[in-house]
């Protein structure tokens, strides 16, 4: 962001504050999308770790998402509802490797990836 905003001209001071004001959210909501994948990602490590103890399936009747979906969607609304939770798993699943999960793209792009598949 530092070397974006230093090859602003500094010629047109309204036009320069504009492109400043752009960029920087343009970068707020790179940053932001990123954390929110990683929030997923990690998410999904951790109700793959907790139900399935590394194993390709969980045990039959093991119902921790249903419960983990239901205490967190009173607490933090409709995107931590089971469906969703499910996503992150899966997300999880798909790239296991934290560092292949790429700052280029958002949640949702990656939901579509995984619809792919």
């Amino acid at each position: 962001m530092e070397e974006e905003l230093e090859k602003i001209n500094s010629g047109n001071l309204i036009e320069d504050a504009r492109k400043i004001i752009e960029t920087a959210r343009a970068n707020a909501v790179r940053s932001v999308d990123y954390c929110r994948v990683r929030m997923y990602w990690n998410l999904g490590r951790r109700i793959f770790e907790e139900e399935q103890h590394g194993k390709e399936r969980a045990d039959y009747g093991a119902y921790l998402v249903k419960t983990l979906a239901v205490n967190l969607e009173v607490e933090y609304g409709s995107g931590f509802g089971v469906r969703q939770l499910e996503r992150a798993r899966q997300f999880y699943r798909t790239y296991p490797i934290a560092s292949t999960v790429r700052t280029q793209l958002n949640w949702s792009q990656y939901k579509l990836l995984k619809s792919m598949r």
